[in-house]
């Protein structure tokens, strides 16, 4: 940047500081005009006879209001009584009302010998702190007369604002709206800024927690920024929302730490989340400084207690003002940065931590160099303008990081549908082989059951003719056999898998024929059976062969008269069984090829075969189970 361009923008800059200017003059002025005081016709209150009791010692003297015990009384606890006369030109016949800007930790208001208002055990040190907000004190007709007497009791505590502000007595027309105004002030803007930070929180979170990279399998890879922006707003929730607290969770001084802690974790979160807007994360010197943050951090937990726990006011001081000049630093450091860098984020966040920095000094002054007593903090609401910075940023990035995520989706979503394509290509590629391999073990079946079945019974034919010895009948019945096997070859091809039924029907529909010409009575006993599922259309054609070579052995072999073929449903499957009247055979003698090569189909299939015989009654089982 040339001298020029840096001259031009310190002339911008001036030029913003003086708008800024004017518009904190108009709100200053709307301001006082919100937290006016009383009008005429209200009395206030700046003096009071107290009698005041610390570590059991009693004195009494007339003071003039406001009252700060901390300032009088540091590192003490006690308690103290205040008398405040009045006379009235008449006896009021409307409601008046008692304004009290801050009081107590715990206190008792009387007029006139009316205890008209407690908060909190006079009697209890550290227990409910009531010094947090404005109380209003409604006063009945009746109560108040020409000469007035008003006593208010305290218990102060160390380090909790203890004490008694300026008190504005009147009719309660007057008195309430300025009541009113003052609580706004304090407490409705508090709650309003607990609810704004604590959503901001929530938001960066939620989107810590969702939104992830992948810079290594398994180990999500988390936006740091969002993190540090939920932390400072979380922890600004607990600072702010400490003056809606009354009665706190924890005793004191334990839970006087948890403000000042949670302003170390505002302030340290800032910073960090201030560092990764700049894109400062590799610099050498931010691991020093991150360092540096963690011990103002660890100490902010001693100083406290030793503050607010043992009555060394100084000590919090000192943490306050080294925290301010540590971000007074910095943040002049980030806004010479920020001059120097075109980004707007940046600058906006530099204007935002320079304008809370002035305002934390500010109330540094107020509440801790030249305590005042009544006083607010501002910080609380200048803190907000960091907060709405902070979601900008957050909202900001959040879209440009999903913007990339829809570039990245778009990007990936055609390089999906492009291998979506490539894998259709290749699936119609590998099913054209799949069909011709299909195709080319079909034919490989039927040419090893055309060897098989009728490949061997022409081959026997040939020999029976070539031999000579072989009579008619004898070569009739082989060839009628090969033409058999030759239609229950064609027959198989369209079998249901597993249907049992279908694949005898075929067998009955072939042979039966043959078995009337034979004159061997078929006795047909099948039942309608459920398909078998681990039957495939191999498994099948080998249950096909075994039945066939059971029949035709009956045909050639059996010289039977009847033949009964039935079929049950059994163990899941299905029982076969083949009986005939014939001459039967010796079971125990070596098995012929026919036999031999039924036991071998069965094995293949996984069915137990069973052969029975004696003269007259022969079974050939098939169990499938």
């Amino acid at each position: 940047m040339g001298q020029e361009d840096v001259s031009m923008t310190w002339r911008r800059i001036a030029r913003g500081a003086q708008h800024a200017g004017r518009v904190g003059l108009v709100l200053l002025a709307w301001a006082a005009g919100w937290v006016q005081g009383a009008s005429a016709a209200t009395i206030e209150f700046a003096q009071a006879h107290a009698v005041v009791t610390v570590n059991g010692v009693t004195s009494e003297h007339d003071t003039v209001l406001p009252y700060h015990w901390d300032r009088h009384h540091k590192g003490q606890a006690g308690y103290a009584v205040f008398d405040l006369s009045q006379d009235l030109p008449a006896v009021p016949t409307e409601p008046w009302g008692l304004y009290l800007p801050r009081l107590g930790n715990a206190y008792e208001i009387w007029v006139n010998g009316t205890l008209l208002q407690r908060q909190g055990n006079l009697f209890h040190p550290n227990g409910a702190d009531n010094a947090q907000v404005p109380r209003y004190v409604s006063i009945s007709p009746g109560v108040l007369q020409r000469s007035n007497q008003i006593r208010i009791h305290i218990r102060a505590d160390i380090g909790r604002r203890g004490g008694l502000s300026q008190l504005i007595l009147g009719p309660r027309d007057e008195v309430y709206p300025i009541y009113m105004k003052s609580f706004h002030w304090r407490a409705t803007g508090s709650l309003l800024v607990v609810a704004f930070s604590a959503a901001v929180g929530l938001i960066g979170l939620a989107l810590w927690l969702t939104q992830t990279g992948s810079s290594m399998p398994g180990h999500p890879a988390r936006e740091p920024i969002y993190l540090y922006a939920a932390l400072a707003e979380l922890a600004w929730t607990f600072r702010v929302g400490d003056a809606l607290i009354e009665d706190p969770p924890l005793p004191w001084p334990w839970w006087g730490l948890v403000p000042v802690v949670a302003m170390g974790v505002w302030a340290a979160s800032i910073a960090l989340f201030c560092i990764d807007v700049a894109g400062w994360r590799q610099r050498t010197w931010v691991p020093w400084f991150r360092g540096w943050l963690a011990a103002l951090l660890v100490a902010s937990t001693g100083m406290a207690f030793w503050a607010l726990g043992g009555g060394k006011p100084l000590a919090l001081t000192a943490w306050y003002a080294v925290l301010g000049l540590t971000f007074l630093v910095f943040g002049t450091f980030f806004l010479r940065h920020a001059l120097r860098n075109a980004s707007t984020e940046h600058r906006i966040v530099a204007a935002t931590i320079l304008l809370n920095v002035a305002v934390g000094l500010r109330d540094l002054y107020v509440f801790r160099i030249n305590p005042s007593y009544a006083d607010n903090s501002l910080i609380r609401y200048s803190s907000v303008l960091f907060g709405v910075t902070l979601a900008v940023i957050v909202v900001r990035r959040f879209g440009e990081a999903r913007r990339q995520a829809h570039e990245l989706l778009g990007s990936l979503a055609a390089r999906v549908a492009q291998k979506e394509a490539e894998l259709s290509a290749s699936y119609q590629h590998v099913e054209q082989l799949a069909r011709a391999q299909e195709r080319a073990a079909e034919r490989t079946r039927i040419l090893r059951d055309m060897h098989d079945g009728v490949g061997s019974h022409i081959s026997a034919a040939i020999r029976q003719i070539q031999s000579g010895r072989s009579s008619q009948s004898e070569l009739l019945q082989t060839l009628r056999d090969s033409l058999d096997q030759l239609k229950l070859s064609i027959d198989s091809m369209h079998f249901p898998p597993g249907d049992v039924t279908a694949l005898l029907a075929s067998l009955r529909y072939r042979l039966e024929p043959r078995f009337a010409a034979s004159d061997i009575e078929l006795q047909w006993d099948v039942d309608p059976l459920e398909p078998v599922g681990r039957l495939d259309a191999p498994a099948m054609r080998q249950l096909q062969f075994m039945v066939f070579e059971a029949l035709s052995n009956v045909l050639q072999h059996a010289r039977a008269s009847k033949l009964r073929i039935s079929a049950t449903s059994a163990f899941g499957g299905a029982r076969l069984r083949v009986v005939d009247n014939g001459c039967g055979f010796d079971v125990k003698a070596p098995l012929r090829k026919g036999l031999l090569s039924m036991r071998e189909r069965a094995q293949a299939i996984g069915a137990s075969l069973t052969l029975h015989s004696e003269p007259g009654h022969t079974v050939v089982e098939i169990k499938i189970g």
